[in-house]
């Protein structure tokens, strides 16, 4: 898996810091950080035929933060309205 630069992004973590891997993500005025993730046809499989998916944060010994891991995206799309309604 590796993080990838989308759409929404307005900001990049750890942009020039060896040995971290550049984390594109979208931040909210209320704190929310969202990332994007892509698997690769190894780790498609792997998850389509295990249903398991494995989640490490480094909290240096601090309080754990709330996680939430989606295979939807976190940007709602809004529809054009037809003609007439």
């Amino acid at each position: 898996m590796k993080p990838i630069e989308f759409k929404e992004q307005n900001c990049t973590y750890a942009k020039n810091q060896l040995p971290y891997l550049p984390l594109p993500v979208h931040k909210t005025e209320g704190g929310e950080v969202i990332s994007c993730w892509h698997l690769s046809w190894r780790e498609r499989f792997k998850v389509l035929f295990t249903g398991r998916v494995w989640h490490s944060v480094l909290v240096f010994n601090q309080l754990l933060q709330p996680q939430f891991l989606s295979v939807d995206t976190m940007f709602k799309r809004v529809k054009p309205k037809a003609k007439g309604e």
